[in-house]
């Protein structure tokens, strides 16, 4: 009869076990699906490493790993994801939070810092990790979050997220400005879909079998979406108003080329992730282009 699984033996075997599938950090994958299925925090496992488990962790355990086996992202696995002070809820039905997409709203919030009572729109919201960052740590600055996307099933989960935090976010369904008909705003964010068909193959599979593509592609070069919303975004922006898009790290100078030729923009800049890797868009609509409502 073997002798009980132990945190310490069973995170040996584990790691080896996924390294076979050809998983890239197979220890660090271990740790964190063993103590998110004990209720642990990673550190605590290493405080435990002679601890037995009980036959009801061992099976919660096992289930789990069956399914990163398949390359499925630990997120999705594990139900939440961290998201600057948030913790939200994902699943397949939204994009998995990341952390250049913190970049895209620190970058808006410190716009907007020292301001009072201004409105923000953030499309393709997924999660709601962009409307719900900017709607607890702006509090102060942004009277007004609306957020929205085409995708019922990832307001379900924005709705969740928007309950769990306590904010005041008001979701609507649609794609792109539709659901906002003549309406303007002080900030129009996005991080749309801006990988390029032709990228799939290169896609981990954790990306590619297992996220939304909707999320994820936008035509061959990736600009698709991108293009519609410097397009329309005119329209619904206050004068010196502010458009911020999280883009793909080759795009810089083609979404600048987009922006300069569109009537309306100014001040465009693109500013880097943590890499140093082209990330962000910043566009401020002209002063003295139309009139606010």
């Amino acid at each position: 009869m073997r002798a009980a699984w132990t945190i310490l033996s069973l995170l040996r075997w584990t790691s080896k076990y996924l390294q076979e599938k050809g998983l890239p950090e197979p220890r660090l994958d271990a740790e964190l699906l063993l103590a998110d299925a004990l209720g642990l925090k990673r550190l605590d496992l290493y405080l435990q490493f002679d601890r037995p488990l009980l036959p009801e962790e061992l099976a919660e355990f096992k289930q789990r790993l069956r399914r990163r086996a398949r390359r499925e992202p630990l997120q999705y696995i594990a139900g939440h994801a961290a998201f600057r002070n948030l913790t939200l809820a994902v699943d397949r039905r939204v994009l998995i939070p990341r952390p250049e997409t913190e970049v895209l709203v620190d970058l808006v919030l410190t716009w907007g810092s020292g301001r009072h009572g201004l409105s923000v729109l953030d499309i393709g919201t997924g999660s709601g990790a962009i409307a719900l960052a900017l709607a607890t740590e702006g509090e102060q600055v942004f009277r007004r979050v609306v957020a929205t996307d085409v995708s019922p099933g990832a307001l379900e989960v924005a709705e969740q997220n928007r309950v769990a935090v306590g904010a005041r976010v008001e979701f609507r369904q649609g794609p792109f400005f539709e659901p906002v008909p003549g309406e303007r705003f002080d900030v129009v964010v996005s991080n749309p879909p801006y990988v390029g068909e032709l990228e799939r193959p290169t896609l981990d599979p954790e990306v590619a079998d297992w996220e939304p593509p909707e999320a994820l592609f936008s035509g061959p070069d990736g600009l698709e979406v991108i293009r519609r919303l410097v397009e329309e975004a005119p329209r619904h922006l206050s004068p010196g108003g502010l458009l911020a898009l999280e883009i793909g790290a080759g795009q810089g100078e083609a979404v600048q080329d987009l922006l300069r030729a569109t009537s309306g923009f100014e001040a465009v800049e693109v500013k880097p992730d943590l890499a140093g890797r082209d990330r962000v868009v910043l566009a401020h609509r002209g002063s003295g282009s139309g009139s606010r409502t």
